[in-house]
């Protein structure tokens, strides 16, 4: 068994110290920060305890536990309720202390905060231990004798607390429980190993390689109204007399339920909602990433305007053009068309199965997304937005074929990701001309390309930058855009707009109408999102009721937050230069990212859950909703985590939420 630690990493001390209380018979291995130590994750991630053969432990909470285990010290010893208290105080510890804490250590050590603006941060988790040895009237927070609790806190706390002006005087028992662990002979050890002046620089060095966590630029969330909210608004004695009258009639005074005609239409005088989720790319099984990130995140709020009693229109569907699915048919030795016809299905079942409410689920693949697709560019040529530009690309001699988005891979020219598509990069999500790729290589036979020149169309964005941020400005004050949409498409136009490419060197795609490039297609990102409008149109044949309604409609995007760009910038773009009036996002949701355990959801390499596992588990689609909802990255990735799922089942799910429920 050998524990592999960094100086400088934020949970060394705990671990170490963990060892020494137990005498885990673990060798010792210091290895550089950037160490790749554990050889399925992408990235470094220390501590880590290589157990046996591919078997590791890189949870530093994990591995503090499994070393009491195996010394005997294990917390149900001290009884079942102790066990199930160290469990919350061990999620409370990943979830709220350690955030926190990040915080402050950022502004402590690399901008040389101290006082009361780093304890702002940390004052409300310090106020939950201290209270909690008060109420428990122990030393110790799950007794009379330490655990690994105990360890895991002391270790996370101690970078900061050792620093006494930080402790305030008045949390007695969080002062008396600290100190107490400092004298610890194995605290000592850790402290005398771990914290050294190398340490410290390594920690700070630490810190520094990594994104200033949100909190430490950012005040503290409060409950606390705003006076103007806090004010109670008076009743009329009409709503009083109707909430009196709801209230005696009980539930047949409720409102009735709205139940639309089909086709679902606007309809004067209501609330009129039309929400799509970004449309999933069919040439895979969708993950569990894809699922929350769009169609579980819009059939949510789907559910919510129904209730509320609200017209609403949910629309999806399957990306089917462009060069995913000409290489997922190369792959399986099928055609694009019946790539696109298999996999339609596969994503209509795992969405069935997991109860999305689509009021239609549609394809990119049909007439009416040719003709309005070549309508929206003719309009655009006419109004001289489009311009032609000669453009340097890679092609492979091997295949005789250009290498557009997916045929081509290499190092990111912005983060080096080796593993960098030829229109964007995954890891950073910047969009990458593939002219720009470090070592490219085609994705078919693996040859290094050529670069090559080829005319191409360009919509002239620079040309539409003034009515692009007149609508985005009204767009985003009036409408509801989450933190990520609003600052991706403002750093787009801070950055500065440029004309961007349109048209591709390819066979499978909506053929572009245009003299000298007939033998082109429409770029997917240029042509997917119209996707929307073509599968409204292929729903009913009154679609422009909704997309060309913009006084009547709101209309809801939900995304992950890769997909902003083309949905805030490029696509309102494309539809405000043809001059027609049609209805424009109100509000964007997006989301972060959804990793799996410590890594990134991968189909290739066989990592992560797929819709269609989920089902072969046996597990409730219900479950999966609730859990996929509890940690929706709304704010900052997350991590699907399989003992989280058993954790948050048994604990939120069925012990709260359901003992709520049932009595």
């Amino acid at each position: 068994m050998k524990l592999f630690l960094s100086e400088g990493s934020p949970g060394a001390l705990k671990v170490l110290a963990a060892a020494e209380a137990t005498g885990a018979p673990a060798e010792l291995k210091w290895v550089p920060q950037e160490a790749h130590v554990v050889p399925f994750l992408t990235r470094s991630q220390l501590p880590a305890l290589h157990l046996e053969k591919e078997s590791f432990l890189f949870s530093t909470n994990t591995i503090c536990q499994y070393f009491f285990h195996l010394s005997g010290k294990e917390i149900h010893d001290f009884g079942q309720d102790e066990s199930n208290f160290s469990n919350q105080l061990l999620e409370w510890d990943a979830t709220e202390l350690e955030p926190a804490l990040s915080a402050a250590l950022y502004l402590h050590l690399v901008h040389g905060k101290k006082g009361e603006e780093v304890l702002e941060i940390i004052q409300k988790p310090l106020n939950y231990i201290d209270q909690t040895l008060v109420k428990r009237g122990t030393p110790y927070l799950t007794g009379d004798a330490e655990s690994a609790v105990d360890v895991v806190l002391w270790g996370a706390l101690f970078p900061l607390l050792r620093d006494e002006s930080f402790l305030p005087d008045e949390l007695k028992a969080l002062r008396r429980w600290f100190q107490n662990m400092n004298q610890k002979e194995y605290c000592k050890k850790a402290v005398e190993s771990v914290w050294t002046p190398k340490g410290l620089l390594e920690l700070k060095a630490y810190l520094q390689k990594h994104p200033a966590p949100n909190q430490a630029f950012e005040k503290p969330a409060t409950n606390e109204l705003k006076e103007e909210e806090s004010a109670q608004r008076s009743l009329s004695e009409e709503e009083i007399a109707a909430i009196a009258e709801v209230w005696v009639r009980g539930p047949a005074g409720l409102p009735k339920p709205w139940k639309p005609q089909q086709p679902i239409l606007p309809v004067e005088g209501m609330k009129n909602v039309l929400i799509t989720s970004a449309l999933p790319y069919v040439n895979n099984v969708p993950h569990l990433g894809n699922i929350i990130g769009c169609v579980l995140s819009a059939d949510t709020f789907a559910r919510y305007c129904r209730l509320r009693n609200w017209n609403t229109l949910y629309l999806c569907g399957t990306d089917e053009y462009g060069t995913a699915t000409e290489t997922k048919a190369m792959e399986e030795g099928l055609t694009p068309q019946q790539i696109c016809d298999k996999y339609y299905t596969v994503h209509a079942q795992i969405y069935q199965w997991f109860k999305i409410s689509f009021d239609y689920f549609g394809r990119t693949t049909t007439p009416h997304q040719t003709k309005i697709a070549q309508d929206i560019f003719q309009k655009l040529l006419e109004r001289n937005y489009l311009l032609t530009e000669t453009v340097d690309q890679l092609k492979c001699e091997n295949c005789s074929r250009f290498l557009a988005d997916r045929f081509v891979e290499g190092i990111c020219p912005f983060c080096n990701y080796e593993e960098a598509r030829g229109d964007q990069c995954d890891k950073c999500g910047k969009l990458i001309n593939a002219t720009e790729l470090k070592k490219p290589v085609c994705k078919v036979c693996q040859a290094t390309p050529v670069v090559k020149s080829s005319q191409h169309l360009f919509l002239d964005l620079p040309k539409l930058e003034e009515s692009l941020e007149k609508w985005l400005s009204v767009s985003q004050s009036t409408g509801d855009w989450t933190p990520n949409a609003r600052y991706i498409s403002r750093s787009w136009i801070r950055d500065g707009l440029k004309p961007r490419c349109i048209t591709r060197d390819l066979k499978w795609g909506t053929p572009v109408p245009l003299d000298d490039f007939r033998d082109k297609v429409f770029y997917v990102w240029f042509d997917a999102p119209i996707g929307y409008l073509s599968i409204a149109a292929n729903y009913t044949d009154q679609w422009e009721k909704w997309w060309k309604n913009p006084e009547q409609v709101q209309l809801y995007n939900f995304m992950a937050k890769d997909n902003v760009p083309f949905h805030s910038v490029v696509f309102p773009c494309s539809l405000l230069g043809t001059g027609d009036r049609y209805t424009l996002v109100n509000h964007l949701i997006a989301t972060e990212y959804l990793n799996y355990e410590d890594g990134k959801f991968s189909k290739s390499r066989g990592v992560g859950v797929f819709g269609d596992m989920a089902k072969d588990t046996g597990i409730p689609a219900d479950i999966w909703r609730f859990y996929l909802l509890y940690l929706r990255p709304e704010s900052q990735d997350s991590a699907f985590s399989w003992n989280d799922l058993m954790l948050k089942n048994n604990s939120e799910l069925l012990n709260t939420l359901g003992n709520f429920i049932n009595r």
